[in-house]
């Protein structure tokens, strides 16, 4: 906070544009590497981008055929959630199984890192990937559900 403080636009306003130029690739940066920090999957891949091994985000993908069809049942749940006789506490319960799912992977991710099992390390963030975008498409029924219920 204090670095954005310091290279803010804003302090430059009346500095030449080689400054302004500065000034706002410096926030770029500063941003960005909030945006990596904040996330566990860009963190993850920013550690092991530092190990020398690339990862793209759209091109990987787990070939754990358990782990999709567990993929696979959750989508089918959500898609039929509203269905439910209350789909928010089903969502709530989703949502803390998600939650529980994550940091294990997490914790799984930093445990292979540090034994430099990159591979398998690989691996945990290409799952965690699917645990964002069902957190994601969670959040987003449940706002959905509150809004039908404000109605």
């Amino acid at each position: 906070m204090a670095l954005q403080k310091k290279v803010h636009p804003d302090n430059f306003a009346n500095g030449s544009d080689l400054e302004k130029r500065m000034s706002m690739q410096r926030t770029s940066m500063i941003n960005e590497a909030q945006t990596t920090l904040k996330d566990p999957v860009l963190r993850a891949i920013y550690l092991l981008k530092l190990k020398g091994i690339d990862f793209s985000l759209q091109n990987e993908t787990t070939m754990d055929a358990v782990f999709l069809m567990q993929q696979l049942e959750m989508r089918e749940s959500l898609e039929n959630i509203k269905n439910e006789s209350e789909p928010l506490d089903a969502l709530d319960l989703m949502a803390k199984e998600l939650k529980t799912s994550s940091q294990f992977m997490m914790d799984s991710f930093a445990l292979a890192f540090d034994e430099n099992k990159l591979d398998e390390a690989r691996e945990w963030i290409r799952k965690l990937q699917f645990m964002q975008k069902a957190k994601n498409e969670i959040n987003e029924l449940i706002g959905s559900c509150e809004d039908e219920l404000l109605k």
